[in-house]
């Protein structure tokens, strides 16, 4: 379900694409030195989304340096390192573990029992460090669940239900932000949810699988699925422009203005479809 959240590589100057590479890269130690190598498996571009917001709100004081790893022997690449860094990588070992166990629950599948076995040791750690974000994400997954199994025709009650929890992991703390954090974070959700099963149409169909358009009765329908997107990006960048951000700004402008329809183009140039989504 993550993975929508992402930059235009192509529109970033060197120099962003150097911060991007650093944020993206420090969560990645940071999940290795917190949970462990293998639960790097999991780094998803949309915990350096979720880290650049709240390092460009709260402008903390950063670590930074280069190193070779395991996933990178050859060449040293940058890192920078701070307290939001470390939350993102909490944040998506979270994810990924419930991800894991939601996937097992739905599928058996073997290879998602094995992905689950690889961050369950450190999820408690997690949960007693961040309980109402843990909250949120068990809230979320259990209340999908239902709904999934009644195969609900409404999809704004699925993306919500999503939304919620993206509210929740876009604050950090409680303070005078934490509203306009929820909002954005509430429209976030829903675009990822709904862009989820925008892409996943055909599969789903064709694996006769949950998917909220599919529940609807409704055909392939583009310029539907456009105004559910564009609404919930909207309101997205509306919660997002009212936030005081200066500090990597115009990435993060990249990626909610551009990035996340990167997929969308893709797959409605692939099927046909004018690419406008």
């Amino acid at each position: 379900m993550f993975g929508l959240v992402t930059a235009s590589l192509s529109e970033l100057t060197k120099e962003e694409k150097h911060r991007y590479s650093s944020v993206y890269c420090g969560i990645c130690r940071q999940i290795r030195q917190r949970s462990s190598r293998l639960s790097r498996l999991g780094l998803s571009y949309d915990m350096a989304f979720l880290a650049l917001l709240l390092m460009s709100l709260y402008e903390p004081e950063e670590a930074s340096g280069t190193r070779a790893c395991g996933l990178h022997p050859i060449k040293p690449r940058p890192w920078v390192d701070n307290e939001y860094i470390r939350y993102a990588a909490d944040m998506n070992v979270a994810l990924a573990y419930h991800k894991a166990a939601d996937d097992w629950q739905d599928d058996k599948s073997v290879a998602a029992r094995l992905r689950g076995s690889v961050f369950s040791k450190s999820y408690p750690g997690i949960r007693s460090q961040y309980p109402r974000q843990c909250e949120a994400i068990e809230t979320c997954i259990t209340r999908l669940g239902e709904l999934e199994g009644k195969n609900c025709e409404n999809p704004d009650l699925v993306a919500n239900c999503f939304g919620q929890l993206m509210g929740e992991l876009l604050v950090y703390r409680e303070d005078l932000w934490s509203p306009t954090l929820r909002q954005m974070g509430m429209a976030l959700g829903r675009f990822i949810y709904l862009g989820d099963a925008v892409l996943d149409y055909r599969r789903d169909r064709r694996k006769k699988k949950y998917n909220p358009f599919l529940a609807q009765g409704n055909e392939e329908n583009w310029e539907l699925w456009q105004q559910y997107l564009v609404l919930a990006m909207a309101r997205c960048t509306d919660a997002f422009e009212r936030l005081p951000l200066v500090q990597d700004k115009k990435l993060l402008d990249n990626i909610l203005y551009s990035g996340v329809w990167g997929r969308f183009r893709t797959k409605g140039n692939e099927e046909g479809q004018d690419g406008s989504v």
